[in-house]
Parts: C-alpha cells; sequence; structure tokens
C-alpha cells in the first residue's frame, strides 16, 4: 500500500481548486485534511477536489471530504465539490453519506461552473476600538443589500462581540466575512492569534468573557478553529 499523495492547491478566482495524487486510505486521509483545510484559510468563494489521479485504496477514508464540506459550511460558508473520480471511487462515494453533503461531477470545469457564487461582504481592520463600529456598518450594510431586516440587529451585535473581543484579546489585524448562504448569515472574524476563543464563566463580577456568551445566546451555532498562524472564530444566524 502506497504511503505518499500530494496535493497541489490551484487557485481560479475566486474558486479553489485543490488536485489530489496518489493513494487514498486512512493513512494518507490527514494529511488530505489538512491540505483542504489550508487551502479554506483564504476563504475562496467554493472549494473544489479534483481526483482524477487519486487511486481510492479504501472507502472509509472518501469520509475526509465529508468532515471538510461540514466545517467549511461552518466556516468559510463554502461549498465543497468532487470532480473526476474514479469509475471504483465514483461508485464508493455514491454508495456512502459523502454523496449526501458533497457533490460529486465529472469534470473539473462544471464543478466550478456547480459552485455558484456567494454572496459576501470582507472588511480589513485594525484591532482599535473603531472596528466595533466599522464591524457593525458592514453587517448592516449587507444585511440591507440582502433583504434581511430581522437579521440586521442579532447580527449586528453578534459581530461586534468577536471583533471586541479580537480587539481586547488578541490585539492583531483581522478579516471580517459576512456571509449569505441560505437558511443562514454567516459572520466570521479572522486574527493573527492561535489562542481559541472561549466564553467566559458565570461570574457576573469579572472584567470580561461575557461577550462570547452573548455569541452563545443568540447564534445558531458558533466556533473557533485554526487558521494558518492564527484562528477564525464564526457564528452562523437565521437568515431572516
Amino acid at each position: 500500500m502506497s504511503s505518499r499523495i500530494t496535493c497541489e492547491v490551484r487557485t481560479t478566482a475566486p474558486v479553489a481548486v485543490v488536485r489530489l495524487a496518489g493513494a487514498l486510505h486512512l493513512g494518507t486521509m490527514r494529511s488530505v485534511h489538512r491540505a483542504l483545510s489550508d487551502a479554506l484559510v483564504d476563504q475562496p468563494e467554493a472549494l473544489v477536489v479534483d481526483l482524477a489521479d487519486v487511486s481510492v485504496e479504501d472507502r472509509l477514508a472518501l469520509s475526509v471530504f465529508a468532515a471538510t464540506a461540514r466545517r467549511a459550511e461552518e466556516w468559510p460558508a463554502v461549498p465543497v465539490v468532487l470532480c473526476a473520480p474514479s469509475p471504483v471511487a465514483a461508485r464508493w462515494l455514491a454508495e456512502s453519506t459523502t454523496c449526501r453533503v458533497v457533490p460529486v461531477t465529472a469534470d473539473c470545469a462544471e464543478a466550478t461552473r456547480m459552485a455558484s457564487a456567494t454572496l459576501r461582504m470582507r472588511a480589513r481592520l485594525e484591532p482599535v476600538a473603531e472596528a466595533c463600529r466599522r464591524a457593525r456598518e458592514l453587517v448592516t450594510d449587507a444585511c440591507a443589500r440582502w433583504n434581511l431586516p430581522e437579521a440586521a440587529g442579532p447580527a449586528a451585535l453578534v459581530l461586534s462581540e468577536l471583533v471586541g473581543n479580537v480587539v481586547r484579546h488578541a490585539g492583531t489585524p483581522m478579516q471580517v466575512t459576512v456571509t449569505l448562504r441560505r437558511p443562514y448569515l454567516h459572520l466570521a472574524v479572522v486574527d493573527g492569534s492561535s489562542a481559541q476563543a472561549q466564553p467566559g464563566g458565570t461570574d457576573l463580577h469579572a472584567e470580561g468573557g461575557r461577550g462570547l456568551m452573548l455569541v452563545r445566546e443568540l447564534a445558531q451555532r458558533w466556533g473557533s478553529v485554526p487558521a494558518g498562524q492564527g484562528k477564525a472564530v464564526w457564528a452562523m444566524l437565521p437568515a431572516t
């Protein structure tokens, strides 16, 4: 059994294409997962995985694509599409739960077309007090453009808390992103600190930590994941 698989990332703006080559099995799926996670750090509009040169030696290893798609659904809120699998891999994919969350196409051109454009607004902010106001303006503008009047208030509060957490604790420049992928409005802040965000305790006299508790209460889901040398803190709210 081959122990090697290579991962080549090609960015065809605004889509990232990861071309795999070699044997996919339980021994190599971790390196594949790492490469796909790294490709998501730049927050592409979609992630296309080219399987034309992949020999799938264990059908269980195909679960790596479902795991990637579920992570990408939360952050950076982009679709994952597989393309050009071998006949054996295509049959195993069809028989597995992977196809329920990851579409499969015959070639990369079709996969790129399938990965339709996502509604998204971004801003690069410095770790200053004004950043919270700019974050609120960004999400309010997005909700107005996308006709989401009921989401504007909660989303502005959540994004302001996420940005405020960076200002108070990370102290690094940040990338703020607002994405609409129905049925959710996705909010994300990527900063340069590797320390994962954690909500504070229930001590009402504590100096900090209550902002993320508020995020937890208002968001449908939220989380903190590594992103390059730093982290991404994301939240999902109903898009209404």
